[in-house]
């Protein structure tokens, strides 16, 4: 993953990283899960995929227009699929931050 931010970085390409800092409870990656974002909405790497991956790929886009960084809670602890096992259980808080 390092050598693909800093090729990121050299060729400029305008992308965040979110990195999973904290978890609590159960859930689908751990503490240290890394992904980057490109500001076309690709790719590399997964802090767990479903719903709460795509809250932290709507909130890196912002990340990347904004140039901010932000810590995002990601509560998989109810919801839609909660009652039928279709989600973890747990928090997860995302640093995303720019690659600039």
């Amino acid at each position: 993953m390092i050598n693909v931010i800093h090729t990121f970085l050299q060729i400029k390409k305008r992308a965040a990283l979110a990195t999973i800092v904290s978890t609590k409870g159960s859930t689908p990656r751990k503490t240290g899960s890394k992904m980057i974002i490109t500001s076309t909405g690709a790719l590399i790497g997964t802090i767990g995929g479903g719903c709460g991956e795509g809250e932290v790929i709507k909130k890196a886009l912002e990340v990347i227009k904004t140039g901010k960084p932000v810590t995002h809670n990601v509560d998989l602890t109810s919801g839609l699929l909660y009652e039928d096992g279709g989600i973890c259980g747990g928090i997860m808080y995302v640093f995303i931050e720019p690659l600039q």
